[in-house]
Parts: structure tokens; sequence; C-alpha cells
């Protein structure tokens, strides 16, 4: 998930499947410059929609951080939400050291999930977690018309989130670059049963967005 002392390319995966918009005239919310308008670890504000959820909470030493804006469109909003609660899931399943964590598979779906358990694997076998600050921020949604979804952008600064070995405790740290700055793209779909949870169907994740940095 991260550039961390990890052998992984997190920053470049492209799940397969296009991400195409038809007609992007559905609500859209950019957040701006709202530090702390929701912050979680695993909080009831970061998981609104999980009340009945599995469990995101996340060890002291690490911290997802959203400073995004609610869209006013109430679907945008909740998709937002579990796009979120995605993330926190897939942080959950690191620090778990789980790869079939219920946590991402509550809330995703296909290559979504496989991304996330990929992710989570390649932590686990090479006996890392992660600790600091992960943030996301600049979020944006868009109707996706030919499948009745919602495609999510956020932003992600990973500048203070770090490695740690879980035999030695050891933390990797990392100077400050372009490679911090990564732009998420996650293809939510609409909640099908009486769960009501915004699922994501597909994940792209782009390293070194210039876009991106603060």
């Amino acid at each position: 998930m991260a550039r961390r002392a990890l052998p992984i390319t997190a920053a470049a995966i492209t799940v397969t499947g296009a991400l195409l918009l038809t007609g992007c005239g559905g609500d859209k919310s950019s957040s701006g410059d709202i530090k702390g308008a929701d912050t979680g670890s695993g909080s009831a504000s970061a998981s609104a929609s999980a009340s009945k959820g599995p469990d995101l909470s996340l060890p002291s030493d690490l911290k997802v951080q959203f400073d995004t804006a609610q869209p006013s469109d109430s679907r945008h909003a909740a998709a937002l939400d579990d796009a979120k609660n995605y993330i926190l899931a897939l942080n959950h399943g690191i620090t778990a050291q789980d790869p079939n964590d219920p946590a991402y598979q509550f809330y995703s779906l296909g290559n979504a999930s496989r991304y996330a358990k990929t992710q989570i694997q390649s932590w686990v076998k090479d006996k890392w977690t992660a600790t600091g600050t992960d943030t996301y921020y600049k979020s944006q949604t868009d109707d996706v018309a030919s499948s009745g979804g919602v495609l999510v952008t956020m932003c992600r600064d990973q500048g203070r989130f770090y490695g740690k070995n879980v035999k030695t405790n050891k933390i990797k740290y990392t100077k400050a670059s372009l490679a911090d700055y990564q732009q998420f793209r996650l293809l939510m779909t609409p909640p099908k049963g009486p769960q009501k949870v915004w699922k994501v169907l597909q994940i792209e994740v782009q390293g070194r967005v210039k876009e991106c940095r603060r």
C-alpha cells in the first residue's frame, strides 16, 4: 500500500477494466483545504455506514485521516463514506497481518478485493506493518451513468506513513519526495441487499501525482 520499505507496486497498480465516466453531470465535491473535516482510525465519523459492519479499528500508532468535504448528493456521500471504509479496511488488514481479513471483503468485490488481498499479502510476507499517518484529501465524486455507480477520486499523502518491522519494531523512515503523492480512483457499485453498503468494484492508483502535492 505504501512505498515504505516494501517491494510492491501499489503506486503503479491499475486494476483491469476501464473506469469510464458516461456523463459527469452528477454532484461533484471538492474538499479544498479543509483540515480535519473528517478524521478517523475506525472512528464513527470515518465509518458511518459501518455501524453494523466489520471491525475497522487500528493500532494507536497508526492514523488514517480524511480531509474531505461531504457531497450534498446523498448517493455520492454514501459512496464516499464507503470508499473511505475500504481504505480503513485495507489498513486494518495490514495491521492485523491477515490477507483474508473480513473487513476489506465487506467493502469490496472482484478486482478491488484481489487488490486488497495482494497488498496485505505483500506486507505480511515481508514482515512489515504500518505506522504513522496516512492522509487522503481533495475528494471528488462523479456519476457513472453506464453502471449507476459512483467514481470516487482522492489524493493521498503518505509522507508520514511508514513501514514498521513486526519483529524488531524498527521503522523505515524516508525523505519526502513526489513519490509520497498518489491519486486513488475507486469505482463504487450501488448497494444490493439489506446491508446498504457501497462496495469498491475497481481501484486504480496512480503514483507521483504532482497535482496532489500540498
